[in-house]
């Protein structure tokens, strides 16, 4: 234990995927340095640049001894990864206080652009039954910075496989909407040019159906995407399979939904997971028809991937081929746009949530 007499300890080195540009500017000046020094270093940060080790050419040298002594590339370590057949790649990131979140690279039809998916809290607390994520419940908000990490370890995943990470859905742990403030400040530093230059229409936000997150993401302004979990066509349905359904009536959640689509002009999408004799028959078609026919909303279905007993001791399983197309059907039929999302990564663990508590209890894997 230290005497009252001892120095204090020396700050510990901050992560630059923590820092906002006009800070690292200020910083800078405060150092005795140009502000436009920091555009400089966080461009090359971006694109994947380790700028401590290999800083930016021009930068002078002492400002470079005061960046590789007061900063670090990055909190977040890897814990686990794995890769499946079809090059889906999953990342188990551990960050700065030894908590785990999932981030998944996804190849793109096209050779050279992949899709990344995103985690922004560290477990839920939404309680989804199907999913694996609400088993480990829900310990913290992730910072923008643990957010912008992700992105960055998803990039460098598609760089060394010769792809290009084109697009970020929000669509990992955590509900995005209850952790609204860290994800808009992530999302705008993956999208502004001077930083992760995505562009705002390539990122998509993921919800259950907060209403006033819904509400307050239209506000905002921002392009974004919007996609929401539907799941079930009827409350009934859906409070067994989403606690939050008891809270938040579908018709109030496509309401939001409207309002947001009317502010962007463009589509919002309305997730759908098909789950064996429990919202895939022919009547919960015709009833989702009826709930969007007269909406301009994209219908993305889902293949579920098993992930064990839930937490109300149900097996989970994925609707037949045959049933699921019979689905499908259904809804082309009455005009909707409907398409199923292509499974990802069978053979690892795909699902959200499985490779964390895999790795974190290898007894309670499912």
């Amino acid at each position: 234990m230290a005497s009252p007499d001892s120095p204090p300890a020396p700050p510990a080195p901050v992560a630059l995927a923590d820092m906002e540009p006009a800070e690292l500017a200020q910083l800078f000046v405060v150092w005795g340095y140009k502000p436009s020094h920091a555009a400089r270093v966080l461009r090359a940060f971006y694109a994947g640049v380790d700028v401590l080790d290999s800083p930016p050419p021009g930068l002078p040298r002492g400002l470079i001894g005061r960046l590789q002594t007061e900063f670090v590339v990055g909190g977040a370590t890897l814990a686990a990864r794995q890769v499946a057949a079809d090059g889906t790649t999953k990342l188990l990131l551990r960050m700065g206080d030894g908590r785990t979140v999932e981030s998944v690279l996804m190849p793109d039809y096209r050779p050279d652009r992949a899709a990344g998916c995103i985690s922004s809290q560290v477990g839920c607390a939404m309680g989804c039954d199907f999913c694996a994520t609400t088993k480990t419940g829900f310990e913290r908000n992730l910072t923008a910075g643990e957010i912008v990490e992700q992105f960055l370890a998803l990039r460098r995943e598609a760089h060394l496989v010769g792809r290009v990470l084109q697009t970020v859905v929000f669509m990992g742990m955590g509900e995005p909407l209850l952790n609204l403030g860290p994800v808009l400040t992530a999302v705008r530093r993956l999208a502004e040019n001077p930083l992760g230059a995505l562009g705002w229409r390539q990122i998509t936000v993921s919800t259950v159906g907060i209403v006033p997150g819904i509400d307050a993401l239209t506000e905002t302004g921002l392009n974004l995407q919007l996609a929401v979990s539907l799941h079930a066509p009827d409350d009934a349905t859906r409070a067994r399979l989403l606690p939050m359904g008891k809270r938040f009536p579908i018709a109030d959640i496509l309401a939001a939904a409207d309002r947001f689509q009317a502010r962007r002009g463009r589509p919002v999408t309305i997730q759908y997971c098909l789950l064996a004799g429990i919202n895939d028959s022919a009547e919960h078609a015709c009833l989702l028809a009826e709930l969007l026919g007269s909406r301009r909303m994209h219908i993305n279905l889902l293949r579920y991937n098993p992930t064990g007993l839930s937490l109300r001791g149900v097996a989970y399983e994925p609707s037949p081929e045959a049933t699921a197309g019979a689905f499908a059907d259904v809804l082309r039929g009455r005009g909707l746009v409907a398409h199923f999302r292509r499974s990802r990564g069978p053979d690892i663990d795909a699902a959200c949530g499985q490779l964390r508590r895999r790795t974190a209890d290898p007894q309670l894997a499912g």
